[in-house]
């Protein structure tokens, strides 16, 4: 090689807008301004369409409630209490949980008990009649699917079919819960020893709940549940468990409450009637150690779980004659799913100090996170984000973060901590990075940013005697190489010869070409 030539300038701009162009197709980047973001820091997407009943145990449900917001960002069931202080009379309050239960029944149960179908905003209404508590329930019609599932069904109801069920055709009897749950509207309607008789429906009572509210309802009326709570937000579901994590509180039973209600519940169920303050009220909130250690080999729905425990607990909702919480019956479980959790005695839970209407999440001024505009760079160039953090000064100032949430490679931040830092990527594709403000009070704070990388070519022209050579590093073949007036017409050695300008000839690896004499 005798020396190099410089890239004719009309010759680059024409490669650079091809590659340029054909890396912007290959990896698309979206504008994530108004992006629902969830409690967890999970980005839901969007809503799938809902435009027949659907039934829990299936996928197309799973693909529905998994971008589901379920109650606000702020509400009880989404709040992480692994940071509050416990109850001074927890141990107390423990000790009394345990002594009204029988020996055999002190540890932590996993009942397969309710189910849900998801309905779409034309789903038509239905009469239903109440017959126990009408005066505290919300009148129908209600929106009452053919498919309708009736608490238990089908783990536990052997070989009987769902309309069999529905009619309770052998008088089996039991709590009889039933769910319906709306997606588009926002709308949950829960009932209590729900039946079909004949044609029509009717239950002991039934309670409708606004998705996108934390809204209660009146004081003192009871629910589906006896502490007046919803019962769909409180469920261990198939999707989530997959996922690795219960992204909210559970539902909790217990042999016996005391003739209280604490916020978020309504309503008390006391019975043998008490007001001994280490009974736990309806609502009172427990959570599992961070001593408690969740062994490697217990199954990914335990986990997942236990996690929850410890970050959201649970809410006492119920009496029952077991400590226990509430599984979807879902036919997909894997044998032993949740057998472990049987051996947790209630010894490793403690119940924490609740949050008020306007304390904790819910109080005034949270922080507001923005990642900033989505942005795209070449390869091995340096990316600078430029997030902001608002806060209320009268609160405490919330720790920043950048993570990396999805892409093709790694990102190495210049520092996580900062609103304004720098990012390197090891390879071209799509990124999603999270900036969170998050103040120890209120709900976490997120927002994301898509950073596209495309990919960077290095070329190099050397020129000897007649003959030209290009080489070049990095960019992902096939590439495309424009012939330009600029750069005369040429006879490539790899491809075809042709005497015409303007022709696009595919470039695999590297390649060379000579001068035509005369020309």
């Amino acid at each position: 090689m005798s020396g190099e030539m410089d890239f004719p300038l009309f010759y680059r701009k024409k490669i650079v807008r091809t590659l340029l162009v054909a890396s912007c197709a290959a990896f698309p980047g979206f504008h994530t301004s108004g992006e629902r973001i969830n409690q967890e820091g999970r980005i839901l997407g969007p809503a799938p369409a809902v435009t027949n009943s659907i039934l829990f145990n299936t996928p197309a449900a799973d693909a529905v409630v998994s971008a589901m917001q379920i109650l606000p960002l702020d509400n009880p069931w989404n709040e992480d209490i692994s940071r509050r202080p416990a109850l001074t009379n927890s141990d107390v309050m423990i000790q009394q949980i345990m002594s009204d239960l029988l020996s055999t029944r002190r540890t932590l149960r996993a009942f397969y008990e309710m189910n849900f179908v998801l309905v779409p905003d034309d789903q038509p209404l239905v009469p239903i009649n109440f017959f126990n508590y009408a005066d505290e329930s919300d009148p129908g019609p209600y929106p009452i699917p053919l498919n309708l599932p009736i608490e238990t069904w089908p783990h536990e109801t052997g070989p009987l079919t769902l309309q069999q069920w529905q009619q309770d055709i052998n008088n089996d009897g039991g709590d009889r819960h039933a769910v319906i749950v709306q997606p588009g509207n926002g709308f949950i309607w829960e009932t209590w020893l729900t039946k079909l008789v004949g044609t029509n429906w009717e239950a002991s009572n039934g309670a409708k709940f606004d998705l996108n509210s934390d809204a209660l309802r009146p004081a003192a009326w009871t629910s589906g549940d006896a502490a007046g709570l919803p019962m769909f937000p409180a469920l261990v579901r198939y999707d989530e468990c997959e996922r690795g994590l219960v992204e909210h509180a559970l539902r909790l039973v217990v042999k016996h409450t005391r003739a209280d209600f604490i916020y978020p519940a309504r309503h008390y169920a006391s019975v043998p009637y008490t007001t001994n303050a280490n009974v736990p009220a309806m609502g009172q909130r427990l959570r599992l150690k961070s001593s408690f250690a969740v062994p490697d080999n217990w199954t990914v729905q335990e986990k997942a779980v236990l996690r929850a425990f410890k970050k959201y607990g649970a809410l006492v909702a119920d009496n029952g004659n077991f400590f226990s919480i509430s599984v979807t019956p879902d036919d997909r479980w894997p044998g032993g799913a949740f057998d472990h959790l049987s051996t947790i005695s209630i010894t490793n839970f403690e119940v924490v100090q609740t949050t008020g209407p306007i304390e904790g999440p819910r109080s005034p001024n949270p922080p507001v996170a923005n990642a900033g505009p989505d942005q795209t760079v070449a390869l091995g160039t340096t990316a600078d984000l430029r997030g902001f953090v608002s806060f209320n000064p009268t609160n405490p100032p919330p720790t920043v973060s950048w993570q990396f949430y999805s892409g093709p490679g790694t990102v190495t931040f210049g520092d996580a901590t900062k609103t304004n830092t720098t990012a390197m990527f090891s390879a071209p594709g799509a990124y999603t990075l999270l900036l969170s403000a998050d103040d120890g009070l209120h709900a976490v704070a997120y927002d994301a940013v898509v950073v596209t990388i495309i990919p960077s070519i290095i070329l190099r022209i050397v020129l000897s005697g007649q003959n030209v050579q290009i080489d070049w590093i990095g960019g992902n073949p096939l590439f495309t190489l424009e012939a330009t007036d600029t750069l005369p017409t040429a006879q490539w050695n790899t491809v075809q010869r042709t005497n015409s300008y303007g022709v696009l000839l595919p470039i695999t690896g590297s390649a060379g070409f000579y001068r035509v004499a005369g020309r």
